[in-house]
């Protein structure tokens, strides 16, 4: 029998997150597991440090949650295993990295550390690690909406697919952004839809800005990819090709570029999302990724 300590998120999956526990009692029936809400720790670093050496620590949560862990540990190895447990709504960083969701709890050491960071300039100025992607773009502005539905106590999971398809045919207004990697030369494009860059392939519940993203490559680069130039109604129709990466092929509409420093800046202040977390406001962001 070996023993865990589970630290549950229970505001994840649209506030299911105390029903991921049962399934992990499911998939772990011969083991103890003790129980910590993870909004009531408040170092969670120096939380997992502090465990007995026969407790493995198990985080419960979605793409957030992970995310918060990622910036608890601040980027440093750590050599005791951590274990994750899905109980998100989009689950994008276990889509990324093939598992199973009937599956037992997952070791992700290697993916909290050598993560990029980002510099959010908005309403006021933010830096963080990210673990998928940062979306900028109409899924900033599905991110919005999702979080003014929410705030009106609605119980029901929130279609951001539906959500971006209102946004595309009435709602979102298409930005002018400039862009440059690795301090090369600005470039500029109008009528801009998404300018995400990412990490892992997945952000959004199953969307793939840059399929050929790989979060463990040697160079540890990220890729921009610009969603760009076309009407409502192409865009729409180009839209759902990005659920499959098969929107590369559309090369008079997307860009993609790889590389360790990307700055992205808009001409007006717009919703953007970081692994879910809305920010409000923003006329740049800029990712530097992780140098040894």
């Amino acid at each position: 029998m070996k023993k865990y300590q589970v630290m549950y998120n229970p505001l994840s999956g649209n506030g299911t997150g105390e029903q991921a526990i049962e399934k992990l009692k499911q998939v772990l029936p011969d083991d103890e597991l003790i129980l910590t809400d993870v909004m009531k720790v408040q170092d969670m670093k120096a939380f997992i440090l502090g465990l007995p050496e026969d407790t493995d620590p198990v985080l419960i949560g979605g793409d957030g949650t992970l995310n918060f862990l990622a910036n608890a540990l601040g980027n440093e190895k750590m050599e005791r295993p951590i274990y994750f447990f899905p109980a998100g709504s989009g689950n994008d960083f276990l889509r990324d990295i093939g598992y199973a969701e009937d599956g037992k709890p997952v070791q992700v050491n290697p993916y909290l550390c050598e993560l990029p960071t980002v510099v959010i300039e908005g309403e006021y100025k933010h830096e963080m690690l990210f673990m998928n992607g940062i979306g900028y773009g109409i899924d900033g502005y599905c991110c919005e909406e999702g979080d003014r539905i929410r705030a009106k106590g609605t119980n029901k999971p929130i279609n951001y697919t539906a959500i971006a398809i209102k946004g595309l045919l009435f709602k979102y207004k298409p930005t002018s952004v400039r862009y440059r990697v690795d301090g090369g030369e600005w470039k500029e494009f109008k009528k801009v839809w998404l300018a995400p860059t990412m990490n892992g392939r997945y952000y959004g519940g199953g969307i793939q800005p840059a399929p050929q993203q790989d979060r463990l490559n040697p160079e540890r680069t990220v890729s921009l990819m610009v969603f760009h130039g076309k009407g409502r109604l192409t865009s729409l129709m180009r839209f759902p090709s990005i659920f499959e990466g098969k929107h590369v092929k559309y090369t008079d509409m997307i860009e993609i570029e790889k590389g360790h420093d990307i700055e992205v800046e808009f001409d007006r202040p717009t919703p953007l999302q970081v692994d879910g977390e809305t920010f409000l406001k923003v006329r740049k962001y800029t990712v530097h990724t992780y140098r040894k």
